[in-house]
């Protein structure tokens, strides 16, 4: 699979606005608006286009997994499964968490822990390939692009954890609802541009290991080169 064909999918994945669109389903002023539509019971047409960005990931991900058999594209499937559970959850608590005892809350929180510890991990692990023993610098890897810029990968470490769990913040109610959906999107937008930086390091380092992108390539085989000197001995000798 080529670099777009997966690329654009995970950049929508971040950009497309979930929250606002799920908002809209349970929204009591966009219920009364919209009543004619039915959007309070058929709210699953607004789920599935939210949803959009993480299913086409999850199908690609089978597909290279049918082709390959590698089980990290099961993983990485399984990822984008998780974020659409944790999303269906989250709507399940805005729209019921006030009338059902508190089940869909812990439900949500449960299903965020989860999947933020699951893209976390495969930020570290699989799209930046970080964390690896015995590097130069603890945490990252032996090879590197951005030499002159370490730090700025530790920072990158610290806000990718720090935002993939922004969610806790939704927990209390806020008075300023609309300030606070823009400045979380707003943190997402960041954190997937850090993510672009890192993750095309890593493909760029993975196309050199394979030789896909350099111009010399070892010969399976060794040879000698002849040696002048001892011809030139031979002659004088004769």
């Amino acid at each position: 699979m080529t670099v777009p064909r997966f690329f654009s999918p995970s950049q929508t994945s971040s950009l497309v606005p979930r929250n606002n669109i799920l908002t809209s389903a349970y929204d009591p002023a966009v219920q009364a608006a919209w009543a004619t539509c039915g959007t309070k019971t058929h709210w699953g047409p607004y789920f599935v286009l939210a949803m959009l960005p993480f299913l086409l990931r999850l199908l690609q991900s089978v597909k290279r997994y049918k082709g390959s058999k590698l089980p990290t594209h099961l993983i990485n499937a399984g990822k984008y499964g998780m974020g659409m559970v944790y999303y269906l959850c989250y709507y399940l608590w805005r729209r019921n968490g006030e009338t059902d005892g508190g089940s869909s809350f812990i439900l949500w929180c449960l299903s965020a822990v989860i999947y933020s510890l699951y893209g976390c991990a495969w930020d570290f692990a699989m799209d930046w390939s970080i964390c690896k023993p015995r590097a130069q610098y603890p945490f990252l890897r032996r090879e590197l692009v951005y030499t002159s810029q370490i730090p700025l990968y530790y920072v990158a470490l610290v806000t990718n954890l720090f935002i993939r769990f922004f969610w806790v913040f939704y927990i209390p109610s806020w008075p300023y609802s609309t300030v606070w959906t823009f400045t979380s999107a707003l943190m997402e937008m960041v954190r997937r541009i850090v993510w672009n930086f890192y993750r095309l390091e890593n493909e760029h380092l993975g196309n050199m290991d394979q030789y896909r992108i350099t111009r010399e390539v070892p010969l399976p085989y060794s040879f000698d080169i002849p040696q002048h000197d001892d011809d030139d001995e031979e002659e004088d000798k004769a």
